[in-house]
């Protein structure tokens, strides 16, 4: 079976077990009694939905696809108040990613708009406080880390790459050089995850994500496409590096558990980005090692075959309760495979 088909099977649970068509948005767990699971709102997770939407129409043109990010678009803006801003930079910084994306694919005007009315609000988080950087929340202005500032850089980046604008490639540029001068390791290319969080200055380092090694990989590489200039991608195979030696360094090669909340979206953005870095640069790095060791554990060891549903743990089955959180992140994996093994950079080195 061909990764493209293990993605349309992870595709099509999605959509069985997860959507709600009276609020227009997925379930953030199933299963899901009576709408029980759906007093939380979680915004940044409907970002990745969207993202993992994308994959599915890019690999394959169903239409399908673009329905649903209609539906899902405006089940989006009924939910969060009308409009897509939101109190976390972060979180926006990943819905404007997710919509410019969705544009790119389809073409749909709304959501172009969407991602640079975000990108306009985004900016606002840029201050002086720990000597730049975009703060992580509205009401938190001098805490700074990770996730609010390397997926900045990626969407500043591909604004300039569709559209043009130096003022994006000048805004990518500033803030890499703030975030690897302040929250990468510089001896081993690890990134931290913030600082100042308890207004002290002290930088989180004992916090080792997956999510902040993917999204600086990110960085680097889409700098890198729109630069050409090497040491973005040095810097991004380098932190390759340095995650597979912190965070999968057994023999496996498995990425850890990082949990059904939020933390089950890590995994996912990590291997987007390595997928991104094997695409740019295939054989210098051992991304398409890890990505293809993940793979065939998700599937042959994480998944239930009756539902097509996956576990936090890549390595072993699922409970009966999934979220929706680590469901993404099991797509996200398999559409990186998938489109790897389109562009024969890896093989269906699969079972069944």
């Amino acid at each position: 079976m061909t990764w493209g088909k293990r993605a349309d099977l992870a595709q099509a649970a999605l959509e069985a077990q997860f959507w709600n068509e009276h609020i227009g948005l997925y379930n953030i767990e199933t299963p899901c009694p009576d709408g029980a699971c759906n007093t939380i709102f979680h915004y940044w997770w409907m970002a990745h939905a969207v993202d993992a939407l994308a994959d599915g129409y890019i690999r394959t043109g169903d239409a399908g696809y673009v329905k649903r990010l209609e539906t899902l678009y405006d089940g989006l803006l009924k939910r969060n108040g009308g409009a897509f801003p939101n109190e976390l930079y972060d979180d926006m910084e990943w819905m404007a990613i997710s919509w410019l994306r969705a544009y790119e694919a389809t073409g749909v005007e709304r959501f172009k708009e969407a991602a640079l009315l975000l990108w306009e609000d985004i900016k606002t988080g840029w201050n002086d406080h720990m000597g730049g950087g975009i703060a992580w929340q509205k009401s938190q202005l001098d805490y700074k880390n990770t996730p609010a500032n390397a997926p900045a850089i990626i969407l500043a980046c591909r604004l300039f790459r569709l559209f043009g604008v130096e003022d994006d490639l000048s805004w990518a540029q500033r803030i890499y050089e703030w975030q690897k001068a302040n929250l990468v390791d510089p001896e081993s290319g690890f990134v931290w995850d913030g600082m100042n969080r308890t207004g002290d200055g002290s930088i989180d380092k004992d916090w080792q994500f997956t999510y902040c090694q993917g999204v600086y990989i990110g960085a680097g590489v889409e700098l890198y496409r729109v630069t050409r200039d090497e040491q973005y991608l040095a810097d991004a195979i380098r932190t390759t590096e340095a995650t597979r030696n912190a965070l999968a360094a057994d023999s496996t090669g498995l990425f850890p558990d990082e949990g059904d909340g939020d933390g089950g979206l890590f995994k996912g953005i990590l291997v987007r980005y390595l997928a991104e870095l094997a695409k740019t640069a295939p054989g210098r790095t051992r991304a398409e090692e890890l990505l293809l060791d993940n793979a065939n554990s998700l599937w042959s060891a994480a998944r239930d075959a009756e539902r097509d549903l996956f576990h936090t743990d890549w390595g072993s089955a699922p409970p009966e309760r999934v979220t929706l959180s680590t469901q993404l992140s099991a797509i996200m994996l398999l559409e990186r495979a998938a489109d790897l093994e389109e562009s024969g950079i890896i093989g269906a080195r699969s079972a069944s």
